[in-house]
């Protein structure tokens, strides 16, 4: 059974956010000061995660990206993962971790079933890397990544949000890291989500990320897997890994976006800027999970063409990255 919206899209791959909640402050994520935390009661029960999931999956969802905020925070979520990890018909059940808490939850991820980790890491240098997260410690983060390597997880993806005059300078530095250890390493265009007017300006475009490596090294081309999101994946001759680049802003990959998203306070969005999203919590309520399959449908139906977001003249409403799971 396949999820095809209205736009002949095949629509595959859920992001679930199961928290908020999250033990850094990342300055293009939420405000400094953190952002008001979802009470005990706001925040879906892992029952009801589990429930939109299969469902999802019935429905023609093929993976599952755990997300939070940081998932690793929330109580339970390795038993949660061994359900997920468990469901027919699922063929991919993946986490993005700030990694702080890998170095002790590495093996028991792994043992619950994810077969993969994306790591958001926006510096290789400890300074910068605490002024981005605002207080971060990149050495337990790079701890974090060997106990996940020693706990067997195949090679990692390795997520940095490019900001003009902030880190932008250590691109070449990742690059070199692709060459040494053979991961995926995807640099992401700065996204408005914090509502600031000047956005344009911390931006750095997909285009000159891909000169800049150019300038530097001879690339390839490197394949796509199916499921994959919306990186343009190339490699350095020689490298062992992989190196991708994501132009949410400067090149709409939205005629290829093949993903739901579902917040931990159940609203399902078709898009990242789509706004509030639905609410899911009154179809939960009634027990039918046929009607909550139903309404996983209407929702893929309902997404939308393409984001406005570099339209002239277009606005969106600032919002807490930590709150939809990215």
């Amino acid at each position: 059974m396949k999820l095809i919206d209205t736009y002949g899209r095949r629509i595959n791959y859920l992001r679930l956010s199961v928290t908020d909640r999250c033990n850094m402050r990342c300055s293009y994520c939420m405000p400094e000061g953190g952002v008001e935390k979802l009470s005990h009661l706001q925040v879906l029960s892992y029952e009801d995660l589990l429930r939109i999931s299969a469902e999802a999956v019935g429905a023609g969802i093929e993976k599952i990206r755990v997300t939070g905020g940081e998932p690793l925070v929330r109580k339970g979520i390795v038993p949660f993962l061994k359900l997920l990890a468990a469901l027919p018909g699922l063929k991919e059940l993946v986490l993005t971790t700030n990694g702080l808490l890998l170095k002790e939850m590495a093996q028991g991820l792994r043992d619950a079933g994810v077969q993969r980790l994306n790591i958001s890491l926006d510096s290789l240098h400890p300074e910068t890397f605490a002024r981005i997260t605002r207080g971060g410690d990149l050495a337990l983060v790079l701890d974090g990544i060997d106990a996940a390597e020693r706990a067997g997880f195949p090679p990692h993806k390795i997520n940095v949000v490019v900001m003009r005059g902030v880190n932008d300078g250590e691109i070449l530095d990742f690059v070199k890291l692709t060459m040494e250890r053979p991961y995926a390493v995807r640099f992401i265009e700065y996204m408005p989500t914090s509502g600031d007017g000047d956005w344009r300006a911390l931006c750095v475009p997909g285009s000159e990320i891909m000169e800049r490596i150019a300038g530097r090294y001879r690339i390839e081309e490197a394949e796509n897997p199916e499921r994959s999101g919306p990186s343009k994946n190339f490699r350095v001759q020689g490298a062992l890994g992989s190196l991708g680049v994501i132009t949410a802003m400067t090149g709409h990959f939205c005629d290829g976006c093949n993903r739901l998203r579902v917040t931990a306070a159940g609203m399902a969005q078709g898009c990242l800027f789509a706004g509030s999203g639905v609410d899911l919590r009154p179809v939960l309520a009634t027990g039918d999970d046929a009607l909550l399959r139903q309404e996983i449908r209407r929702i893929v139906a309902a997404k939308p063409g393409r984001h406005q977001l570099t339209d002239e003249g277009a606005q969106t409403a600032p919002f807490a990255m930590s709150r939809v799971g990215g």
